[in-house]
C-alpha cells in the first residue's frame, strides 16, 4: 500500500467522522478507519463494505498498543482525529492497555488536552503523524461576520461581549468552551458534558424562574470559542444541527462563534433553520 495515498481516522461519534471520510475519499485516499466501539456509529461498515479503499477496525478506548499496530500494519503514517469522545468516557469507562496506562501515570493533570496531546505524542513518536481535520474541511470553517439574515440586537449583543470574556476564560484553564448568558449574568457554564447539553441545562434553569419576578428576560445568548492555544489536530469546536435545535428547544435566540476555528456542519440547513427560527448567528476573531 502506498503509504503516501493512505490516512489513518481515528473516528468518534456523531457524522464528523463521515464527512472527514468522504473529503478523504474525494481526495483519492485510502482510509484506514479506527473505529472506537464506545462511540463510533456502526454505519461505518456500510461505508467500507461499499469502498474498497475504506478499511475499518474496531478497538476500544483505551487500546493504544491495538491502534498503533493496526496502522503500523495497514502502512498509516498520517492520521487525522474526527468526531467526539465524551470526556466522561474518556475518564470512567476506558480500560487502559499498558501503553495508554503508562501514559496516564506520567501526566501531571487529567484534562482532556493533556490527555490527547500526549496520545499524539506517542503516535508521533512511532512514526504516526497527527495532522489537523481542517487540513481536510477548510471550507466548513465558520467566515467572520454575520452568518444569519438577523443581526444580534442590543442585548444580545452585551450578552456576546460579556460571555466572550467568561469563555475566553473558561476555556484557557480547558475546562469548557461554552458559556450560556442572559441579561449579562452567567446561566449556565459547560465542563465534561458538552454543548448541548450545558444548553439545555440553561434552558431548564430558566424555564424554571418562569411565573416568578425575574430580571432576567428569557432569551438565552450562547458563546462557544476555541481555547487560546487550541490544538485542532485533535480538539476543534463544531456546530451542527442538534446544537441549533437544542438552542430552538431552549428559547436560546442568539450563537456566538469563533471565525476560522469553528466547523459547521450541514452549513446551508443549519442556517436557514436558525433563520427560522429567528436565531441570530455571529462569528468574529481574537
Amino acid at each position: 500500500m502506498n503509504v503516501t495515498s493512505t490516512l489513518g481516522l481515528i473516528a468518534g461519534n456523531g457524522r464528523f467522522p463521515f464527512l472527514l471520510l468522504d473529503a478523504a475519499r474525494a481526495q483519492g485516499l485510502t482510509v484506514i478507519v479506527a473505529a472506537i466501539k464506545e462511540e463510533t456509529d456502526p454505519e461505518i461498515d456500510l461505508r467500507a463494505a461499499a469502498d474498497a479503499q475504506i478499511h475499518v477496525h474496531w478497538l476500544s478506548l483505551g487500546e493504544l498498543s491495538k491502534l498503533i499496530d493496526t496502522f503500523h500494519k495497514e502502512g498509516v503514517s498520517r492520521a487525522v482525529m474526527a468526531g467526539q469522545v465524551r470526556h466522561k468516557q474518556i475518564f470512567s469507562a476506558i480500560r487502559p492497555d499498558w501503553r495508554l496506562a503508562k501514559l496516564l501515570l506520567n501526566l501531571n493533570t487529567r484534562s482532556t488536552d493533556m490527555l490527547l496531546g500526549a496520545v499524539a505524542k506517542v503516535l508521533g513518536d512511532e512514526g504516526i503523524e497527527l495532522v489537523s481535520s481542517t487540513s481536510f474541511l477548510e471550507p466548513l470553517l465558520a467566515q467572520e461576520g454575520l452568518l444569519t439574515a438577523r443581526a444580534p440586537d442590543e442585548e444580545e449583543c452585551q450578552n456576546i461581549e460579556y460571555g466572550l470574556g467568561v469563555a475566553r476564560a473558561l476555556a484557557a484553564f480547558d475546562i469548557g468552551q461554552t458559556v450560556v448568558v442572559a441579561a449579562q449574568a452567567c446561566v449556565a457554564v459547560e465542563a465534561m458534558e458538552g454543548t448541548d447539553a450545558t444548553i439545555e441545562r440553561a434552558g431548564r434553569l430558566m424555564a424554571s424562574l418562569e411565573g416568578a419576578a425575574s430580571i432576567l428576560e428569557r432569551r438565552l445568548t450562547v458563546v462557544k470559542v476555541a481555547k487560546p492555544n487550541q490544538d485542532l489536530r485533535f480538539d476543534v469546536p463544531v456546530i451542527g444541527m442538534a446544537t441549533i435545535e437544542t438552542m430552538i428547544r431552549s428559547a436560546a435566540s442568539c450563537l456566538s462563534l469563533e471565525a476560522g476555528r469553528t466547523l459547521l456542519f450541514d452549513r446551508d440547513s443549519l442556517l436557514e433553520r436558525a433563520g427560522r427560527a429567528g436565531i441570530a448567528i455571529v462569528a468574529s476573531r481574537r
